[in-house]
């Protein structure tokens, strides 16, 4: 026996959560494997959540107030294996209709949609633009939420569990009115094509001018193509701004404000989102926002697993 260890290093390492862990690995994997197939993703995810839980204290309390973000991430990876189309008829044109009908722009007596108006007005600078901005999509959310961590653990919660809630909102909506991109229109017209692959569409010169393959990537593994109402793209920045205003942040939340316009203006330059399709993300962050604060106001069951959840990162 190791005299020298810590009682908190042998709690870390207690038979109870090894077991635990151990079954929570393999369950994950094994599903994994069985819905979707093995990935090398699977494996980095299982490392990191295992790394931070056995490495200290802290880390463990850490990583397991995140797992709010992990349940996020397997289940959207998870929808891979349920595609929106087969449950309900994709829309392309009835929503490239409306979008110009609503949103239309004139241009030489001809009636473009904004994503064909910016697709030939579209420049490096812009390119560049919102190309950052759109990488700023998941990584603010999450450096956002490390800083409530460190700072208010009822804070962190709130914003977490609320990112997570509009998720699942923006997901059901997924099914039930299953879109297609922009992009999408502008290569295969209105033609239904399953199982098309994701694209980086008006990104692509992002990629291009700076000579990588960031976005590339990142859309060779999209869960959905017809997955693009509503825009949650746009509704994160807004669950940000939310929780940087409710947090007194002052001068943060301008520069919250300008990231939340550059990312909707981002997605439709692009040709990833209508307009349309980023005022129902606006929506589904604002209804799933007051369905949160409705649920820790009236609902005594959400009260209580908040307060078990606090003692637990505390």
């Amino acid at each position: 026996m190791d005299m020298n260890a810590s009682p908190a290093n042998h709690s870390l390492f207690a038979p109870k959560q090894l077991l635990g862990m151990a079954v929570v690995t393999a369950g994950y994997l094994l599903l994994s494997y069985l819905l979707i197939g093995f990935k090398t993703e699977q494996v980095y995810l299982v490392l990191l959540f295992n790394g931070f839980y056995f490495s200290s204290v802290v880390t463990r309390k850490f990583i397991t107030g995140f797992s709010i973000f992990f349940i996020f991430w397997i289940i959207f990876d998870y929808m891979k294996a349920f595609p929106n189309y087969l449950y309900h008829s994709v829309h392309i044109e009835g929503l490239y209709r409306a979008e110009k009908r609503v949103f239309g722009i004139h241009v030489n007596n001809i009636l473009l949609t904004p994503n064909e108006f910016w697709l030939q007005h579209s420049n490096t600078f812009l390119d560049v633009v919102t190309g950052f901005f759109y990488l700023c999509w998941v990584p603010v959310p999450l450096v956002f939420a490390s800083y409530l961590f460190f700072t208010n653990k009822i804070a962190f919660l709130h914003f977490s569990l609320t990112f997570l809630l509009v998720n699942l909102i923006g997901f059901a909506l997924y099914y039930l009115y299953p879109a297609a991109p922009p992009w999408y229109m502008q290569q295969h017209g209105f033609s239904f094509l399953a199982g098309t692959l994701g694209n980086t569409a008006g990104l692509e010169r992002f990629d291009h001018f700076f000579d990588t393959g960031i976005f590339k990537s990142l859309y060779s593994k999209s869960s959905n193509v017809f997955a693009a109402m509503p825009s949650l793209h746009a509704s994160y920045p807004v669950i940000v701004l939310y929780y940087g205003i409710k947090n007194k942040l002052g001068w943060i939340n301008a520069v919250f404000m300008v990231i939340m316009a550059g990312i909707w203006f981002s997605a439709v330059y692009t040709s990833h989102h209508y307009v349309l399709d980023v005022l129902a993300g606006i929506s589904c962050a604002i209804a799933g926002i007051g369905l949160f604060e409705w649920a820790i106001k009236r609902n005594r069951p959400v009260k209580k697993f908040l307060q078990t959840f606090v003692r637990v990162i505390e």
